[in-house]
Parts: C-alpha cells; sequence; structure tokens
C-alpha cells in the first residue's frame, strides 16, 4: 500500500509541470469553475507554502556562502521591489502612459514580492527551493515599506485621487501585515513538523512533497482566471495585450537577472525565477474594488507565463550558462 502510494506520488511529482499547464487550460475553458474557486486560493496559498518550507526544512533559511546571504536578499528585495517600480513610474510618466490598466499591471508586478509558490515553482525548475523561500519571506516582511511609495505614485483605474493615497496606504498596511503572519505561522508549522515526524528527511520524501506542490499549484492557478476566459471568448484585445506584456516582463526580468547574478553565491536560476514570478494577486485586497475588477484581466494574464516557467527554465537556464 505505502509503496503504491509513493509510487503515485512520484509519477505525479514527475508530470507537475503538465498538471499546471492543465490549471491554465481549466481556469480558462471553465470561468464558472474558476469564479467558484476563487474564495479558496488564500487558503491554498497557505498549503503551498507550509509544503514549500516542509520540503526543504530549517536548514533552507540558513545563510550560505561569503558576504552575507541575509545582506545579499535585503539587497536583491530592494531592486526587484523598490527601485524597478519607481523606475517604471519615472519612465511611464513622461509618456502620459500611467492610469492605465497595463501600467499599473506593470508597476504592481515590480512592486510585489516573489510569489508565494516561487519554492515550489523552484523545486519543479530543479533551482534551489532554499533561495526562493529565505527571499520569499525577506521580501513579504518588508512589503509595507517598499510599496507605500509605489502606491501614493501610482495612479490606479478606477480609484479617485482624492482618496486613493489613504485608503490604499492603509489597505496595503493591513495587507502586508497579514501575509507576513500569514507566511511565519505557516513555515513555523512546517519546521514543526518536519521535526516531529523524522520520515520527512527520507530520500523519498520530496518527491511526495513535490507531488503536493503541483497539485496545489494547479488549483491555486485556476481560481486565478476567472477574467481571462471571457476575454478569450469575446477576442478582447486587451488580453492579447496583457499575455504579450506579462511575458515580456516575466521571461525578460529572468534572463536579465539571470544574467547579471550568473556570478552570485547563491543559485542565479532560483534568483531569476523570483525577479520575474511575482505575487500581483496580493495588491487586489489593496486597492479600491473598482481597481481590482480592472486589474483582474492583467492578473490573469500574468499566471500564463509564470505557470509555464517550470517548462520553460531548465532549457533556458541550461542555454543561459551555456551562451554566459
Amino acid at each position: 500500500m505505502k509503496l503504491a502510494a509513493l509510487a503515485a506520488a512520484k509519477m505525479v511529482a514527475r508530470q507537475g509541470r503538465a498538471l499546471l499547464v492543465a490549471g491554465l487550460v481549466i481556469g480558462i475553458v471553465f470561468p464558472g469553475l474558476s469564479r467558484a474557486m476563487m474564495p479558496a486560493v488564500a487558503p491554498l496559498i497557505v498549503v503551498l507554502l507550509f509544503l514549500a518550507a516542509l520540503r526543504i526544512g530549517p536548514a533552507g533559511m540558513t545563510p550560505r556562502g561569503q558576504g552575507g546571504a541575509l545582506r545579499r536578499s535585503f539587497g536583491l528585495m530592494l531592486a526587484m521591489q523598490l527601485a524597478l517600480p519607481l523606475a517604471a513610474l519615472a519612465l511611464l510618466a513622461p509618456l502620459g502612459a500611467l492610469g492605465g490598466v497595463l501600467a499599473a499591471g506593470v508597476v504592481l508586478v515590480l512592486a510585489a514580492p516573489p510569489l508565494t509558490g516561487s519554492p515550489g515553482l523552484a523545486a519543479l525548475s530543479g533551482a534551489d527551493p532554499g533561495v526562493a523561500l529565505r527571499q520569499l519571506v525577506i521580501s513579504t516582511a518588508f512589503l509595507p515599506l517598499t510599496a507605500l511609495p509605489v502606491l501614493f505614485l501610482l495612479p490606479l483605474p478606477g480609484a479617485p485621487e482624492t482618496r486613493a493615497a489613504g485608503e490604499m496606504l492603509a489597505a496595503s498596511l493591513g495587507m502586508a501585515g497579514r501575509l507576513v503572519v500569514m507566511i511565519a505561522l505557516a513555515a513555523g508549522g512546517a519546521w514543526l513538523v518536519r521535526r516531529r515526524v523524522p520520515a520527512l528527511g527520507a530520500p523519498d520524501a520530496p518527491a511526495v512533497i513535490d507531488a503536493g506542490l503541483a497539485l496545489t499549484m494547479g488549483l491555486v492557478v485556476i481560481g486565478l482566471m476567472s477574467a481571462v476566459g471571457p476575454a478569450l471568448m469575446a477576442g478582447d484585445p486587451a488580453l492579447f495585450a496583457g499575455i504579450a506584456l506579462s511575458f515580456l516582463i516575466c521571461f525578460g526580468l529572468q534572463i536579465a537577472t539571470f544574467r547579471l547574478m550568473a556570478q552570485s553565491e547563491d543559485d542565479p536560476a532560483s534568483l531569476a525565477i523570483l525577479a520575474g514570478n511575482r505575487n500581483l494577486a496580493i495588491f487586489l485586497a489593496a486597492v479600491p474594488p473598482d481597481s481590482a475588477a480592472a486589474l483582474m484581466l492583467f492578473v490573469g494574464c500574468y499566471q500564463v507565463p509564470m505557470y509555464l516557467t517550470p517548462l520553460f527554465a531548465p532549457w533556458l537556464y541550461r542555454r543561459g550558462r551555456g551562451i554566459g
């Protein structure tokens, strides 16, 4: 019985990339199911983080290498979610492009911390999930500070300027605080379970956990695709523009980061995955309802390259090493 369950888990883990693609397709083809799944997204994100922390244990957060891994992570956090969105604002403002849905989506992507499931994406892509988990925790912990100037400067679609700043400030503080608590509880609970269950250190345990990661990530993406299916059926030009822009940002950031961090003491593939795969959806809780509704299509578009990352990342990073 145990051998059969283990074999099934290994099979699911091997098909993890296909499961992510299947989640995208199901969410697009069945928008009713996607809308029904929306309330489950937040609890499933907690499960994702729990499983990622369970897979690597406390050692995954241990600083490694010279110069201080935590110092490197802090610098990367400032570059990824403060310098980049402020630079985007500075470039878009003179062009008169601010205020539109795509511009707001781009800036919020750059201001967002790494995807909550990024340790799982790293594991499925053959990168170091420990680096991803450490960066996820640090980036999320400082999100209230890095997001505030961006939210003050960014005009959101559907948000009256007279009330956007104060309400978004309070909402972003509350949202980020809840997310930090959620991550701390999920990671702490996972490490406690790992200490109490020695079998989780066995050679076959990662395959079982990877199967859970793949299944959970596939369910999460179904819930985030509710606006994509109707837009596809209607032939909405905004959908195709959003998809193209999402691929450009997601994979552009990954390629640039991989090349720039090729000599880093941390795994450059893991850093690249973190840079391109951002938790844009967390800002839906901070913006006014009208803005959240307007952003849902772009949020759905951005899931596509993120959840295709495990399919392209191994080839991309092998090719990158060869070129570099």
